[in-house]
């Protein structure tokens, strides 16, 4: 080749070179290869006139490790093409942010999602390195509200960019709108493939007071708390968690309104088939106190399965008010099966079937005629009861306290705690009464009234009280006799206070006594008629001693047999 043309071939080969400098320009991202690694850098041939140098910091992990090797190709950015010491300037840490936001340019205009780690909380929101810090709004995190975002922080999550500028280096993004699509598509499914009967797999999303809202696949369905389990379920959050995963069976499904209703105890066997045969009637069971009413207490006997103590079951003895008195929730308890009913799925039990009825040996143990002691309990208008023994109380009727006392209220005479003697009259086992008396321990002063108090007799004593009706007379401690108004006196008395006064001395005749009703009649006129009587037979006898008839004589002898015979009469 002769000079010329080999001179003219340099100057082609320095032209195609100068132009290949020309194509590359600051700023832009390059290819070059590593042509050697020392502690402080790394060089790279571009192709360019001269090698660049690229601190080697940018090529490690986090450890130090150089993750480059000699002979490697990498990207890098010319930043400088011609440096101070006549080196090219590149960045390879540059490059890669600039290949971040071409990639994060692409992903948004092709509506791709993009992955990321969250790396702290700040204010409305997160924020998340996709490559550069993006912005992700608390409202786009998940599909329902999060309250707890810190939760969230150090999670790598996929989102979608709903905003994107790159000269202002700003990012938004939405996890919320990815779970949407996700979501649709799921649902779309699901309804295609929903059916009642399935036995379908789930996520519990919610849990209310009523349920918990199953997520089955882009559509939610509701399994009511009476749907848990056969048993008795309080509140769901006893049996499950929000992220729980459960299998349930649809009992309904609306394709219209896409509502579907779950079922969770369906799933298993009904505990209520063949119950009576597990709890026959007089059955000694043991079971844990699950709840109570007013009226008494359930008692869980197996899942699925509770008896009710009626409060009338729980004591032989004791008048509960209420199941609280005797037992609390949690408490294991013993009873006996009373009656089952398995349509209407009720078991009765009672507790105080353990224990024999005390009432049933009532009568041997205190026969009628006993006499017996204890602490008053309770004290009513009508009586007071007697605690014999511990359920047991006697009732002694304010007739049965007194022989001789016109006692208007217990409570004039006793008080609760008072400790009193009596004697058993009556007992009534099937009504549990048990009667007893206090005046039978002593003898009825009444059967010796009749021998002191005669018919006939004249008696003294003073007014103790009046009535509308009559005046009471005090004859001894204890005993008084009662005047009529018609007996007071031989005039019409309309008020006893006209003829005599409370504290009064009377002499009247005893005109009747009743011993049964315990009363004793007396009356004043019935005494001044017979004193009349007397004084005109004593007259009469007079007369006729004298042996001198007169008029007045034979009148007065006349008036005197008329006495006589309605004395007799």
């Amino acid at each position: 080749m002769s000079d010329t043309a080999t001179e003219t071939t340099g100057e082609g080969f320095a032209a195609l070179f100068e132009n290949s400098i020309k194509s590359l320009k600051e700023g832009e991202v390059v290819r070059g290869k590593v042509l050697s690694i020392d502690d402080e850098h790394v060089q790279i041939d571009i192709g360019f006139k001269s090698e660049g140098l690229v601190p080697a910091w940018e090529f490690m992990a986090d450890d130090g490790t150089v993750l480059v090797k000699v002979g490697d190709e990498v990207d890098v950015l010319l930043e400088e093409s011609e440096g101070e010491d006549g080196r090219i300037i590149l960045s390879k840490e540059k490059a890669d942010r600039l290949k971040i936001w071409d990639e994060i340019s692409r992903a948004y205009k092709a509506d791709e999602a993009v992955e990321g780690v969250v790396i702290s909380r700040v204010k409305g929101g997160l924020a998340v390195d996709i490559g550069v810090k993006a912005f992700l709004p608390g409202s786009q995190v998940d599909l329902r509200p999060v309250r707890n975002l810190e939760q969230v922080v150090g999670q790598k999550l996929k989102f979608k960019i709903i905003k994107f500028n790159k000269r202002r280096a700003n990012i938004v993004l939405s996890r919320r709108a990815l779970l949407e699509t996700e979501r649709k598509k799921l649902r779309e499914n699901t309804l295609q493939t929903l059916a009642p009967g399935q036995i379908v797999d789930g996520v519990i999303k919610n849990l209310t007071d009523y349920g918990a809202f199953i997520d089955l696949g882009g559509i939610d369905g509701l399994l009511h708390v009476t749907d848990m389990s056969w048993g008795r379920v309080s509140h769901p959050s006893e049996l499950f968690q929000v992220g729980d995963e459960i299998k349930v069976k649809v009992l309904k499904f609306d394709s219209d309104s896409e509502r579907v209703s779950l079922g969770l105890k369906q799933i298993q066997p009904d505990p209520w088939i063949d119950a009576s045969m597990r709890y026959s009637i007089g059955k000694r069971v043991e079971g844990r106190v699950v709840s109570l009413a007013e009226y008494g207490a359930f008692i869980e006997l197996e899942p699925g399965i509770e008896g009710l103590i009626h409060v009338s079951e729980m004591s032989w003895t004791k008048r509960i008010k209420h199941p609280s008195k005797v037992v609390t929730v949690g408490d294991t308890v013993e009873s006996i099966v009373l009656d089952v009913d398995e349509r209407e799925r009720k078991i009765s039990l009672g507790m105080k079937q353990i224990e024999p009825n005390p009432w049933s040996v009532i009568e041997e143990k205190y026969p009628i005629g006993t006499r017996v002691s204890g602490a008053i309990r309770n004290i009513t208008n009508f009586g007071i009861f007697v605690g014999l023994e511990e359920g047991i109380d006697g009732l002694v009727h304010v007739s049965d306290i007194s022989w001789t006392e016109q006692i208007k209220h217990p409570g004039e005479k006793f008080k609760k705690g008072d400790v009193v003697e009596a004697v058993v009259l009556k007992i009534d086992k099937e009504n549990e009464k048990f009667s007893l008396g206090i005046k039978q321990l002593e003898k009825n002063p009444w059967d010796e009234i009749l021998k002191k108090y005669p018919v006939g007799s004249e008696i003294k004593g003073s007014v103790s009280s009046l009535a509308d009706f009559g005046a009471f007379v005090k004859l001894e401690e204890g005993i008084e006799g009662l005047i009529y108004n018609s007996e007071l006196s031989g005039d019409r008395v309309e008020n006893p206070s006209e003829v005599v006064q409370v504290g009064q001395e009377v002499t009247a005749l005893i005109t009747k006594v009743d011993p049964v009703e315990q009363k004793i009649s007396l009356s004043i006129r019935a005494l001044t008629d017979r004193e009349q009587r007397d004084a005109l037979k004593k007259l009469a006898v007079q007369q006729a001693t004298s042996q001198t008839t007169t008029l007045g004589d034979l009148l007065a002898e006349k008036l005197a047999r008329k006495a006589g015979e309605e004395e007799e009469g």
